[in-house]
């Protein structure tokens, strides 16, 4: 076990690390959107999305959440880990008190420290809690007096708050309990007063880039869909709560079924369970061995129960962490067991987020920023083998290089036709190309959403919903099946042209990029998942059904339109990029036989404009290293193995 001060300082330097990376891949990125528009057409839409990636690394974070039932001690958990150096709890947590809507704790530099705070009545609106946080019209914002804990802990006691609404206005909200054992439901319903809450807080963490998220329990990730389809998949962490003296209850299963097992596709190592409050396990009249074993046991039932492997359960104490941390205890800190925990954090978490960005950019411009490194390394074999002739046309006789320079045009001639050729197989492979984009339109996209609302029109119900998800995925998986065929179809169609002119003409050895949708059509498969445990979970029955199935809908929908919008914009790249490199190669190809035929006839005249020539091409490709160079620094961030950064 590792010393209690260091393994969150450990976190603390991962994260560090992981900013500074980002932030020089950022600048090379900066520096690429610069020299991208010496290299290519004018593209307004790249230079867009550019720009775009650029925001999105400045202001990117590590979101970890935390999911539980009510009073495992979720809150307490974040307090110890996160701000445990505060000396008090910095969010509150006491008993028989609990969180009672889903809190973001972040830091934004643009705004001062503050609760901003969505009220329950917004659930009336179609709008997503993603789309209401771009509208600061709908929040209330709450300042924190950072030089006042006191004053501090008083204003962030706002997000336990609630109240009573009559049974008709919780309908309107769908906050009205249907389940069975509710049908005698009292008039007055107790609700949260805010539907969700964003916390703006100046911690050394959260400067970094840290986000927290803290949910509710059962009934509010029921009630609130987006948690489940959208932001718990998103999180790069889960911290699944227990608590050690109850061990896995029903409610528990469900949760980890339903919300975060599910949650956890792409990173089932960021599932991570915690067996909370081993502190009520902890008995004076016992050996401590005797305790140990214990709290192994419940930690090997729970192995056993949600089907996890060991090393992902962490038996700890928050409470009891947290008094350590607040007393200097290193003692008492070890015996939580939260250094363990966070060492995980910092060892894994941290490193996943850094492969996700890699992957991400890898998508978004990696074919565009190989094929700018490929024409750079075109220019540089072109300039390199015109400099090597121009050495060796010095002292030819005027006969000799007459005699190149005839059939050299002649080359050129047979090369002009070629290319006439390839420019008409070209607008052919554009055809095909735009048939392919078009199964991927936005129209076309919306068209599929419309019928989906049709299939469910007269029916915003279970079943209902069940035929309406049929509808759509079925839709999404059919074009998605067809664009892998067409894009297939289309590459070996380029590869062809690719192998032509490296036969005949000499142009180098390439294989065109090809581009699938597998990997958009398992997000839809992951999507279909979620979305099915949802439907099937026992909390779809806790509220009113027609609200929350509506809610579903949008929220699904939404989410599908991400990662449709991300596939779009890889296709767009792809067919943008596929036919490039040989372009590229052939228009290069083009200009080194006319600066060849330059060359010989300014050899006719005098060598001193040859030399100016030589001149130049030094300074070109002193120019062009320089560009690979930096080239060359992005594809390394992006492509090697991912390591931390040191300053």
């Amino acid at each position: 076990m590792q010393n209690t001060a260091s393994a969150i300082d450990e976190f603390g330097q991962r994260l560090s690390d992981y900013k500074v990376w980002r932030t020089r891949l950022t600048a090379a990125i900066e520096s690429y959107s610069t020299l991208y528009g010496a290299h290519h057409q004018p593209d307004t839409i790249e230079e867009l999305r550019l720009f775009e990636l650029i925001e999105e690394l400045r202001t990117d974070t590590l979101v970890i959440a935390l999911v539980g039932e009510f009073s495992r001690g979720k809150t307490e958990l974040i307090n110890a880990l996160f701000f445990g150096d505060y000396n008090r709890r910095l969010l509150p947590s006491t008993p028989g008190r609990t969180t009672m809507c889903p809190t973001e704790i972040l830091y934004n530099e643009k705004l001062d420290p503050c609760i901003r705070l969505l009220p329950i009545e917004t659930r009336k609106s179609p709008l997503t809690i993603a789309e209401l946080k771009k509208r600061p019209i709908n929040w209330t914002t709450l300042p924190l007096d950072l030089n006042s804990p006191d004053a501090m802990a008083e204003m962030l006691e706002e997000i336990l708050k609630s109240k009573k609404i009559g049974r008709q206005e919780a309908q309107d909200i769908g906050l009205l309990d249907v389940s069975p054992e509710r049908e005698r439901q009292e008039e007055s319903i107790e609700v949260p007063i805010w539907r969700h809450a964003i916390i703006n807080y100046p911690h050394p963490l959260l400067k970094q880039g840290l986000v927290v998220l803290d949910t509710p329990g059962l009934n509010a990730l029921g009630a609130e869909p987006e948690l489940t389809l959208n932001m718990l998949p998103k999180a790069h962490a889960i911290l699944f709560v227990l608590a050690a003296d109850t061990g896995v209850t029903k409610t528990d299963m469900e949760i980890w079924k339903n919300h975060v097992s599910a949650a956890g596709h792409q990173n089932s190592e960021g599932r991570i369970v915690v067996l909370n409050k081993i502190d009520t396990l902890w008995d004076e009249l016992q050996d401590p061995t005797t305790i140990d074993g214990f709290i192994n046991r419940q930690a090997e039932e729970t192995r056993h129960l949600l089907q996890v492997d060991r090393h992902r359960i962490f038996p700890v104490s928050a409470q009891k962490g947290l008094l350590g941390k607040i007393r200097k205890n290193e003692q008492l800190v070890t015996s939580s067991g939260l250094p363990d925990l966070e060492s995980m954090l910092s060892e894994k978490i941290v490193f996943y987020k850094q492969k996700i960005i890699c992957d991400k950019i890898a998508n978004e411009i990696g074919p565009v920023v190989q094929s700018s490194q490929n024409l750079i390394q075109i220019q540089i074999d072109s300039l390199r083998a015109e400099l090597s002739e121009i050495h060796d046309l010095r002292g030819r006789s005027s006969h000799v290089i007459s005699e190149m320079a005839d059939k050299l045009k002649r080359q050129r001639d047979d090369y002009t036709m070629e290319v006439q050729s390839f420019h008409i197989t070209r607008r052919m492979l554009a055809g095909q190309v735009n048939r392919l984009l078009e199964l991927l339109s936005t129209p076309r996209f919306d068209e599929l959403i419309a019928n989906t609302r049709l299939t469910m029109s007269h029916s915003w119900t279970t079943p209902g919903l069940k035929r309406g998800m049929q509808t759509f995925f079925g839709g999404t998986f059919s074009d998605l099946e067809e664009v892998e065929s067409q894009s297939e179809e289309i590459r070996r169609l380029v590869e062809k042209i690719y192998k032509r002119f490296h036969g005949v003409h000499g142009l180098p050895k390439m294989q065109p990029a090809g581009f699938s949708v597998l990997a958009y059509m398992h997000q839809y498969k992951n999507l279909y998942e979620d979305a099915e445990n949802f439907r099937k979970s026992p909390s779809m029955m806790v509220v009113e059904q027609h609200f929350v199935i509506n809610k579903f809908f949008i929220t699904l929908v939404s989410r599908a339109r991400v990662i449709f919008q991300e596939c779009n914009r890889s296709a767009r790249n792809w067919a943008k990029s596929v036919l490039t490199p040989i372009h590229v190669q052939i228009e290069e190809h083009k200009t080194t036989i006319d600066r060849r035929l330059d060359n010989l006839e300014k050899l006719r005249g005098n060598h001193t404009s040859l030399s100016e020539r030589q001149d130049g091409i030094e300074q070109d490709l002193r120019s062009l290293h320089n560009q690979a160079a930096l080239i060359e620094s992005i594809m390394t961030n992006i492509y090697e193995p991912v390591q931390p950064v040191k300053n």
